[in-house]
């Protein structure tokens, strides 16, 4: 019969896998298997399906010998040694002391973290800590039994695995592609996978730039405690100079990360060019938050030259808010620097104060929701002319200041026949400061009521399929009172139209402007939901008004009294195909605005690409149309080869504006990605360039292991 079972404790415990001792009776040492007896000589044998157990070890063999007055085991292969879930070990023969900590074991193999293999002729463990390998091979790449030559190994005279510093130290390893030696190394210590952090160079990456031609990028990683790190990364070649750095650090309440380079080259000689991005983010007390965000660079093409980014506005910002069910209040200060070309940022509002505070109550006598805000915003220029410099008829160094307060009661009915009316009135009272600008006063208030009264009457239908049509009108009447102050337009100058603020009192995005008198809105929402197949919705709306406002400019849709109509609609199928798209069209099926965008997902990739449309408007900055297409995809080829591609074409100019391929190679035991992207770059301060970036890394070192796809197939 199986399932003889013997429990004995062997011997005290030896020192455990993290270095501390136990008390015997803790850790006792249990044995099984399909016969035991004691000979003469008092030696414990075990026989048929053995297996030990002592503390996280556990031990499989056909037989097991043990000396009580030694304390030494004799074991018969095929072995089986593991140790948690970390560390395997296949052997021949060996001999153990009691506790399985320390001994020999022939003709062995190590299996670390069901990854890393290392073969050896012989395996000495001591303590239970420390397993030294001789005439040892390690590779990550799977080992067919047909003895076929892994993609790459290291051999080495000596292998030490350190299990609780988690490292492995070579001594005169040789790093071979199939059979071939590449290079060889008197010493070499390499992370083992289980170690998630640990100070030595990472992978380094190749960079072929038609700027800065063939270069090679090192990072050196510097664990400097176990909860902040620090990446320098030189970046050598024949035209720069460069070191980048990034650091990283977590907090009880938050963290932080700043990446940056220095760097001098050969494109800008004898400066120092670099960029700084921060971001941080802290929990404070009372469910305040803290964010800050820093953007900043030495000039305006440096971050394209070297493809850190491709913005061309940077942002630094610190918030402070806190959200909470009822109430949300924030207070942010920003600092904006542009790199277009023809921006001065002397001219530009780059220092902005900007706060706001938001309360709701519920007042059962009137019912409804009353809502109260508060916004403050102040910005100003660095130049300190007061009169019109540069010729476009505006002062050069104005500043605003402004505070706004605003009461609104909300409330809702719905009728039994379906109809649900939404009410809203309220007043708003402003506060103008306009400093440095010899066109405008320095102040202005007013006061604006405001009410208004929608409707919809949302229908649905249901069919035999299962399928739901959805039929919802929508009607809006406003009114908004009072006349608009003579300010600048100095936040308000890109107004959005669509289905989100079709029923809106007003559609500037800031409160310097509001639209002023009499309005109304209309439109119909019409959906077909099919569960098994595909959905689809569409939007149409209208906003006619008593009285023209001209602060809206031609491309918003919203100039006359007559809007332009509003459509949008998209189109969603079970087998991942979306499309999403909306325009302005007027009266005479002219395009002010529109955009589209579709994906595909399927199962072995994704394509997806997008379509804008936006007409000349020199009031909202652009002196020509924009008309620009752009695709993305990638595609797995099999379960090693994966292809990826985006391009950015525009119509306008007929030119390609960007374009990338991408193709990376997984197995369980190497990475290699190739990438190339070129910009066609029209402006002045930033050339055309092509890009080449090449990189392998070996899988193995690094305790994230990839997926279970990568694995390749004996014979495959």
């Amino acid at each position: 019969m199986r399932a003889a079972l013997v429990g004995l404790a062997l011997c005290v415990a030896p020192l455990s896998l993290n270095g501390q001792t136990a008390p015997a009776a803790d850790r006792p040492a249990v044995l099984v298997a399909d016969q035991v007896f004691i000979t003469r000589d008092k030696v414990l044998v075990a026989q048929g399906n053995v297996e030990a157990f002592q503390g996280e070890t556990r031990l499989r063999a056909t037989a097991i010998r043990y000396d009580q007055a030694t304390g030494a085991l004799s074991i018969e292969g095929p072995i089986v040694l593991s140790e948690g879930e970390n560390t395997t070990i296949l052997a021949d023969a060996a001999s153990l002391d009691a506790g399985l900590q320390s001994g020999l074991l022939r003709g062995a193999r190590m299996i670390l973290e069901q990854q890393l293999q290392l073969a050896a002729v012989q395996i000495n463990r001591v303590e239970g800590r420390y397993s030294q390998l001789y005439k040892a091979a390690v590779t990550s790449c799977k080992v067919c039994e047909d003895g076929e030559t892994p993609l790459w190994q290291i051999r080495a005279k000596r292998v030490v695995h350190d299990q609780l510093a988690q490292q492995l130290y070579f001594d005169e390893a040789q790093f071979r592609i199939k059979n071939v030696p590449i290079f060889y190394l008197p010493r070499l210590r390499l992370p083992d996978p289980t170690l998630d952090r640990a100070t030595g160079f990472l992978t380094p990456t190749i960079r072929s730039s038609s700027q800065l031609d063939v270069g090679l990028k090192l990072p050196y990683f510097i664990k400097i405690g176990d909860h902040r790190d620090l990446t320098l990364t030189p970046y050598l070649s024949s035209e720069t100079r460069t070191m980048e750095f990034r650091y990283r650090q977590a907090f009880v309440a938050g963290r932080i990360e700043f990446n940056g380079a220095i760097t001098r080259d050969d494109l800008e000689p004898d400066e120092t060019r670099g960029y700084l991005f921060g971001t941080g983010t802290f929990d404070l007390r009372r469910d305040y938050k803290l964010y800050f965000d820093i953007e900043t660079t030495s000039d305006t093409s440096y971050l394209s030259d070297y493809g850190y980014s491709d913005k061309d506005r940077l942002t630094s910002e610190l918030t402070v808010s806190r959200a909470r069910r009822d109430q949300y209040v924030r207070a942010s200060l920003l600092n904006y620097q542009s790199l277009r070309d023809g921006e001065d940022n002397d001219l530009l509002p780059n220092l902005v104060l900007d706060g706001e505070y938001q309360r709701r109550y519920f007042p059962t006598s009137i019912g409804g929701e009353v809502q109260l805000s508060l916004e403050a915003h102040s910005h100003r220029r660095t130049s300190d002319l007061s009169t019109d410099g540069d010729g476009d008829g505006e002062a050069d160094g104005r500043d605003v200041s402004r505070i706004n307060v605003e009461a609104d009661w909300m409330r809702r009915f719905t009728f039994n026949n379906g109809l649900v009316t939404d009410l809203q009135a309220g007043a708003s009272f402003g506060l103008f400061n306009i400093a440095q600008d010899a066109f405008y006063t320095e102040r202005h208030y007013d006061l604006v009521p405001h009410t208004s009264v929608s409707m919809r009457y949302p229908m649905q239908r249901r069919e035999v399929s299962g399928v739901v049509q959805q039929l919802e009108p929508i009607v809006q009447l406003g009114w908004t009172g009072g006349d608009r102050l003579n300010i600048p337009n100095e936040e308000s100058t890109l107004v959005e139209y669509d289905e989100g603020n079709l029923l809106s009192l007003s559609r500037f995005p800031r409160p310097d402007r509001r639209e002023r008198g009499a309005v109304a809105a209309f439109g119909v929402n019409w959906a077909r939901l099919n569960p098994t197949g595909l959905d689809a919705s569409f939007s149409f709306g209208q906003v006619i008004r008593a009285k023209v406002d001209d602060d809206f400019t031609f491309s918003s849709g919203l100039q006359g009294t007559y809007s332009d109509f509003l459509l949008a609609g998209q189109l969603r199928s079970d087998n991942g195909l979306a499309i999403i798209g909306r325009g302005l069209v007027d009266d005479d099926f002219e395009v002010a605005k529109a955009e589209m965008r579709g994906v595909w997902e399927f199962k072995r990739g994704q394509i997806s690409g997008s379509y804008v449309w936006l007409q000349e408007d020199l009031d909202e900055g652009r002196d020509e149309d924009v008309s620009e297409i752009t695709f993305d995809g990638s595609f797995s080829i099999n379960n090693q080869w994966q292809a990826s591609a985006d391009w950015r074409f525009d119509l306008a100019d007929e030119r390609a504006a960007t374009a990338g391929l991408g193709l990376s190679y997984n197995n369980e035991c190497v990475q290699v990605d190739l990438s190339v992207s070129r910009s066609y770059s029209s402006s002045t301060s930033v050339e055309p360039s092509t890009d080449i970036g090449f990189n392998i890394g070996l899988r193995g070192f690094a305790a994230n292991t990839g997926t279970e796809r990568y694995v390749r197939s004996c014979g495959k």
